[in-house]
């Protein structure tokens, strides 16, 4: 059993208490301190582990994109950052699209150390696999063969998955294929694509009654668009990604899909998150070389960095313990929960014991040796987090977070 005492973040509010995890890595008690414990922490917050459910770890059946990342080097980066589990993304050399090509990648992922859930991909004609599992299907070209050149082919596939649970990249194909000849990628991208990307990922969900979730909204006006289908009882909710809340205008080394947008629209991306409007943080994690991002490549990895963003939420747009918790463990648990059976994301009995310690007192300055993504950069070297993680804890496994020196498993 792990018992530990602090600053427990739980039920909209923070109190001192006392967390018992057993031997099968649940949580089965939570009361007041008593003063004797495995870690008794003191100004630090407790908080449930938090969820990342958009990551590309690369790692596949081919092996052709291991160099960037794989499972194992993923799952080192995740506790780094503080987060206990990760969904995965299928746009791979060999994409996990039927029963077999999904199970041969299930496997891989046994080598991290935190727990993977994989989205199934959606491609031209692919049908629904027999197991449950949450879809992400990628409206416009992106990395791999897994997206649709029109509105009309997409639609074709996506009525075979009535009642699923799919993941949409929601980028307008048509408006992108108008848009190639332009002279930078946010013009060859604008936030028109997004736009009637999301209008047309909608009224699939609607009319096909998908389960349905918008990926990394970068606009007000996608946005917008989103919480009126809510508002009339359309069963969608959306993630929003470190990037497009932290930057604006961005350059070649930060060029993504969705582009970053300007000021104003990052400045109503925070305000949504913090308010409830926007259900996730979720990192669209993609660790490529930094020679791919010279030749053009888009993607940011994030992954090393999950725990130090939400720091930022707290210290400088005054997020409170409960707000983070929402975004980044309740409503992400809850997705888990419907593939997995799992109860995760909250401090409550009878839940994992996976939890995220923050330290708001000790400033951290992103470098590269803090990384363990194989790729080992971020776009956040040189920046200050107002705080830093301490420790991850899985299931009852404590990982202490020490930047730079590696992460070393307490013992006991």
């Amino acid at each position: 059993m792990l018992t530990l005492e602090g600053n427990i973040i739980k039920n909209n509010k923070v109190f001192r208490g006392r967390i018992e995890i057993d031997q099968s890595g649940m949580i089965n008690k939570i009361g007041s301190p008593t003063g004797e414990a495995d870690f008794i922490f003191g100004e630090e917050l407790i908080f449930p582990g938090f969820i990342d459910l958009h990551v590309h770890a690369r790692e596949d059946a081919s092996h052709t994109e291991d160099y960037k990342e794989d499972f194992k080097t993923a799952g080192e980066a995740a506790i780094n950052g503080g987060v206990v589990a990760f969904a995965e993304m299928p746009n791979n050399p060999i994409p996990p699209k039927d029963d077999i090509s999904y199970g041969a990648k299930t496997k891989l992922t046994e080598k991290s150390a935190v727990e993977v859930l994989l989205y199934g991909g959606i491609g031209r004609g692919t049908e629904p696999l027999s197991r449950k599992v949450p879809y992400k299907v990628f409206m416009g070209k992106s990395v791999g063969d897994l997206f649709f050149e029109t509105k009309t082919e997409l639609e074709e596939t996506l009525k075979n998955y009535s009642g699923q649970y799919v993941s949409f990249h929601a980028e307008d194909p048509e408006v992108l294929a108008a848009k190639t000849g332009e002279k930078t990628h946010e013009l060859r991208r604008p936030p028109e694509a997004e736009w009637a990307g999301i209008e047309f990922a909608l009224k699939l969900i609607e009319k096909y009654k998908i389960f349905g979730k918008i990926c990394h909204v970068s606009t007000r006006e996608g946005l917008q668009k989103i919480l009126e289908a809510k508002a009339r009882g359309v069963n969608v909710t959306v993630e929003v990604a470190p990037h497009h809340l932290y930057f604006s205008n961005a350059d070649k080394i930060l060029q993504v899909n969705p582009p970053i947008r300007d000021e104003e629209n990052r400045k109503a991306l925070i305000a949504a998150l913090k308010s409830g409007q926007i259900d996730y943080l979720a990192t669209d994690h993609a660790p490529h070389t930094r020679e791919e991002k010279t030749k053009g490549v888009s993607g940011l990895p994030h992954l090393d960095t999950y725990g130090l963003f939400a720091t930022w939420l707290i210290k400088e747009h005054n997020f409170n313990g409960e707000e983070v918790a929402r975004v980044c463990a309740e409503n992400p648990g809850k997705f888990w929960d419907v593939f997995t059976g799992e109860k995760i994301g909250k401090i409550e009995e009878g839940y994992a014991g996976s939890l995220t310690i923050l330290d708001m007192s000790k400033s951290i300055t992103v470098d590269k040796k803090m990384l363990k993504t194989k790729c080992g950069w971020s776009p956040f070297e040189g920046v200050t987090f107002p705080g830093s993680v301490v420790m991850t804890i899985i299931k009852g496994t404590p990982y202490q977070n020490k930047f730079g020196k590696g992460q070393e498993v307490y013992k006991k």
